[in-house]
């Protein structure tokens, strides 16, 4: 890719990751797994920051943050659009 030029999956995916954690930020009510759900975006965030994130490791996350937000509704969009994101990396390989 040349210099300066940035992935639109990459920008796409701090996008969405940037989405959710500001909803996060702003949901009122604690919940036990609040914590995993905030280090994981931060995670995702700096992995996306580096430019080529490797999509096992994406994919790892995701579960991660599906599991912790858990059946939060308020929440659920950006967790799609997150989702959504880390599937431009490609599809997980079929055992």
């Amino acid at each position: 890719m040349p210099a300066g030029h940035v992935d639109p999956r990459v920008a796409e995916l701090r996008s969405a990751v940037s989405r959710l954690r500001r909803q996060l930020a702003a949901y009122p009510v604690e919940f036990p797994d609040r914590g995993i759900a905030e280090e994981e975006l931060a995670a995702l965030d700096s992995l996306a920051a580096g430019g080529s994130p490797e999509a096992p490791r994406l994919r790892r996350s995701l579960l991660l943050i599906a599991g912790a937000i858990g059946s939060v509704s308020a929440l659920g969009r950006g967790v799609r659009e997150v989702r959504d994101a880390v599937e431009l990396f490609g599809e997980p390989p079929r055992g």
